[in-house]
């Protein structure tokens, strides 16, 4: 690899020079700049960034910790931690657990298995001397991450921390589940049944008191029978789908678009269809809804600006500036097919 050293040499003039082209200082020539930088292009030259960040005591880095980047809310979160990155000059290293991936569900509560995996990761941000962290979580829920003693800023996204010293950026669940609701009693609906998530889950909880919050200040009695709590997958959804759908309602509000989607399947196979036998409401906006027949009216998850909203908080943090310990980020309503108004 070449040198700076050989650059300076090819370009006659001093090594200085050259760094101070290369760190966008403006005490030289146009002339010399743009013989320089194509000497650096042509000769595939790369700045050490890390030796320059020790030199700085600074490494214009970002490390990203991401829990699994096949979780279908994780690669929208990461773009918009990099976009807002890149534009403030920053580059990011990302650290893929892909704990999903090795072990599905099973290190949720197995610590061993977990931190098998992010020790090494921790450990390897602070050898490269990041100078903030962003960890991604899967799915929100109440985590403690990081060591005590660490010493690096850090933020957690898509989930609520636990630590102190740690803030967090979160979608705002239960005010976009009061969103849909009421979208559903603004078409007529007053009968509307849930195809909910895990009971215990958080996203469940709060989509939970949305919806109550919904029906309360409609003047609409809460009847927890109306509740189904299916998971989060298409299946369970699906074989779900008839007792709940057997209580005389007009609207299914699901807590996830893969619920929607077993829906969808039940009411295919009664020769029924969603936004007309029944109207049904989703939740995230994964790509999926877009091409349901009918088109899924769902809400959308601001992914990408939650990653924004970390990396706005992680430099704050960054520079000692006073944080939230909490950001919630709201959603937005998508509008398609799958929700008829009711005629009164």
């Amino acid at each position: 690899m070449i040198t700076l050293k050989e650059i300076a040499k090819e370009c006659g003039v001093s090594t200085a020079t050259v760094s101070n082209i290369l760190n966008d200082k403006k005490n030289v020539s146009e002339e010399t700049r743009q013989k320089v930088l194509s000497v650096v292009k042509e000769r595939g030259y790369k700045l050490n960034y890390v030796a320059q960040g020790l030199r700085k005591q600074k490494t214009q880095t970002i490390g990203v910790i991401a829990e699994d980047i096949a979780q279908f809310t994780t690669p929208a979160i990461i773009e918009g931690i990099m976009e807002l990155c890149e534009e403030n000059g920053y580059r990011t290293i990302v650290q893929n657990l892909r704990l999903y991936s090795r072990w599905q569900d099973a290190w949720f509560d197995n610590d061993k298995m977990y931190y098998s995996v992010m020790d090494p990761a921790v450990q390897e941000m602070a050898s490269i001397r990041v100078d903030g962290i962003i960890y991604v979580a899967g799915h929100a829920r109440n985590i403690h991450r990081f060591p005590k003693d660490y010493d690096i800023p850090a933020v957690l996204a898509y989930a609520y921390s636990q630590e102190e010293d740690v803030p967090s950026v979160v979608i705002d669940d239960e005010e976009a589940a009061k969103n849909a609701v009421e979208y559903l009693i603004k078409k007529g609906h007053t009968k509307i049944g849930v195809m909910a998530g895990e009971q215990e889950n958080i996203h469940t909880k709060l989509r939970i008191l949305g919806y109550q919050r919904a029906l309360f200040e409609a003047g609409i009695l809460y009847n927890p029978e109306l509740v189904m709590y299916a998971g989060w997958s298409k299946e369970l959804s699906y074989k779900s789908a008839e007792a709940l759908l057997s209580k005389d309602i007009t609207a299914v509000f699901c807590m996830s678009d893969r619920n929607a989607g077993g829906v969808y399947k039940y009411l295919f196979e009664q020769g029924k269809q969603a936004g007309k036998d029944i109207s049904v409401m989703g939740f995230d906006n994964e790509m999926i809804a877009d091409y349901m027949t009918p088109g899924l009216s769902t809400m959308k998850i601001e992914l990408g600006m939650i990653g924004k909203k970390a990396v706005e908080l992680l430099f704050d943090k960054m520079a000692e500036k006073p944080v939230a310990d909490q950001i919630k980020v709201p959603c937005s309503l998508i509008e398609r097919g799958s929700v008829a108004k009711i005629k009164g």
